[in-house]
């Protein structure tokens, strides 16, 4: 059930429970036992892969999703922007922003009447007066509107009050909706994926926002600066050893910390438990051969002897099967560890040279970078600026108008690209497998250096048996990238790598590059990413001259 209270602020005393909730979708859970409490001072991230019911729990705690047991009770108002939008939405961007300050736009109109009413001199008309007071202060109706402007104008939303929002784009569209819940005061906002469709200006504006509220928050996001930047509490909906989710304190720091020490519990259980089971396999077997051999007595025996000893025999057979049978495996297998291969290269070679390249119309300043063992180059700039267009002219699938690249003789390249050009009719094992097999063939790299699907963690079994097209977009994400570790490349050319990846794969993956030989050129707007690898040489490709800066 869902509970829910009057539309005013309840400012310090507002709350948003829920209590053991669980969702069921069919015969799948998708939420399990869930208790969060809520508080005016909450800035609570929500994290998990793709249908792990990030989304469903926002719904939940708004009452908008019914609980198939637990319950859910509010107090105080909830302002809710989700991933998807209304395109039929047929108002305008003023009627939208009048719309969600509908409340205290009444109060300043019911405030305006009563001051009006107060030439009457009556006691009613005082009493009025004071009422609407009182409402328009408790929402703070007087800055409303600016609000809104202000958010309008942060985030690069169209602030034409006469623009109809069927007209806008998609992200303009979002933009508006979210400058319309941070200007206005509810006591818990709550936000899915908010970070989509947004620069960096607005990022920070919203960053910001988020962490200077006088309400709670709940963000569903896979954004880790987001989370890193102003999330106290996190809720991972990831699978754990009990299918509970777990919440953990101190920021972001605490849920890395605390996620891997699960993790790693996780695994001795999981290793205590398999090795107590083959214990007990071992012991039945044992006990079934010496009931078919091992009771035999020597010759001249008593015969009655023989008897004794296989009724016992037989005993210790069924005692051994009991308690086989009564070992329960409590805990499931822990998810896979993605396993990034050792890639080597050879000291003081130069393997990659880009010399003067420049596209016409999408790199139009020349760009020179070289890489060797273990070299690294970032490459930034805001969109449209050529990023994907130098990462293909320097994995040479694009010929650029003026200066040349150079490879080193038996270099290899691997190129992820920002978008997948994956087969959807075709199994990701057979797409994986052919993808070996002809490098191998053509003596691109030796059979001995292929690194074979299941040995990278990226994909489980029945995932890999799947057709491409029946893959999330994640875990298509995770065949591209196995695709290209295939081969031990000698260069990596990473074009926004982290797209569509789980953050704890991308923690994975960060941790990797940074101590892999191989040399790496990465294009990310992962501001996390970016900042982890802010040590990095890097090219600006907004910046005048294209040249690589230490």
């Amino acid at each position: 059930m869902h509970t829910s209270s009057h539309r005013l602020p309840a400012r310090a005393r507002a709350q948003l429970i829920a209590t053991d909730v669980s969702v069921m979708r069919g015969a799948t859970p998708v939420l399990h036992h869930v208790d969060l409490t809520l508080t005016q001072a909450s800035r609570v991230a929500i994290v998990g892969e793709n249908g792990r019911g990030k989304s469903t729990l926002l719904h939940v705690l708004t009452g908008t999703l019914g609980v198939d047991s637990g319950a859910v009770q509010s107090v105080g108002t909830i302002g809710v922007a989700e991933q998807e939008m209304d395109t039929a939405d047929e108002r305008s961007v003023g009627e939208a922003v009048a719309d969600a300050i509908a409340e205290p736009l009444a109060a300043l109109a019911r405030l305006d009447a009563a001051s009006h009413a107060l030439t009457d001199g009556t006691e009613s008309a005082a009493e009025e007066y004071a009422i609407a007071l009182e409402r328009v202060e408790a929402l703070d109706a007087w800055d409303a509107e600016r609000c809104v402007q202000i958010a309008l104008e942060a985030l690069h939303a169209e602030t034409d009050l006469t623009k109809l929002l069927a007209e806008l784009s998609v992200g303009q569209r979002y933009r508006v909706r979210l400058a319309c819940l941070l200007g206005t005061d509810d006591d818990f906002l709550l936000l899915d994926e908010p970070t989509n469709h947004l620069d960096r200006s607005g990022l920070d504006f919203l960053t910001a926002q988020l962490r200077s509220r006088n309400g709670g928050v709940v963000v569903v996001s896979h954004d880790r600066a987001l989370l890193s930047d102003f999330a106290e509490t996190i809720v991972d909906l990831d699978p754990t050893p009990d299918d509970r989710p777990r919440v953990y304190g101190n920021g972001y720091s605490g849920y890395r910390e605390g996620r891997l020490a699960e993790r790693e519990r996780w695994e001795q259980e999981y290793e205590r438990q398999q090795d107590e089971r083959t214990r007990l396999q071992n012991d039945l077997s044992a006990a079934q051969n010496r009931l078919v051999s091992g009771w035999r007595p020597e010759k001249g025996s008593p015969k009655h002897g023989r008897a004794t000893r296989a009724g016992s025999l037989v005993q210790n057979v069924h005692r051994r099967r009991e308690a086989l049978e009564a070992h329960a495996l409590t805990v499931p297998e822990p998810p896979q560890v993605f396993r990034f291969p050792e890639l080597h290269t050879r000291n003081g070679a130069t393997l990659l040279s880009v010399e003067n390249v420049s596209v016409a119309g999408r790199l139009r300043e020349p760009v020179s970078f070289s890489l060797s063992h273990r070299g690294r180059l970032v490459v930034t700039g805001p969109n449209g600026a050529g990023k994907s267009t130098l990462l293909r002219v320097a994995g040479g699938e694009l010929t650029p108008d003026t200066g040349a690249v150079r490879k080193s003789t038996g270099t290899r390249l691997g190129f992820l690209r920002q978008e997948s050009d994956l087969p959807p009719d075709r199994r990701a094992s057979e797409v994986y497998h052919t993808h070996v097999e002809t490098h191998v063939s053509d003596g691109t790299v030796p059979s001995s250096e292929a690194v074979g699907l299941s040995q990278l963690g990226l994909l489980k079994p029945r995932e890999s048996g799947k057709r491409v097209g029946e893959l999330s977009m994640g875990q298509q994400r995770r065949l591209d990238l196995a695709l290209v570790l295939a081969l031990r490349p000698h260069v990596l050319l990473l074009d926004e790598p982290t797209n569509h990846l789980s953050i704890a794969l991308v923690d994975e993956l960060t941790e990797a590059l940074g101590a892999t030989e191989a040399a790496v050129v990465l294009s990310s707007h992962d501001r996390q990413l970016l900042r982890d690898v802010a040590g990095w040489p890097s090219i600006d490709l907004s910046a005048e001259s294209a040249v690589p800066v230490h």
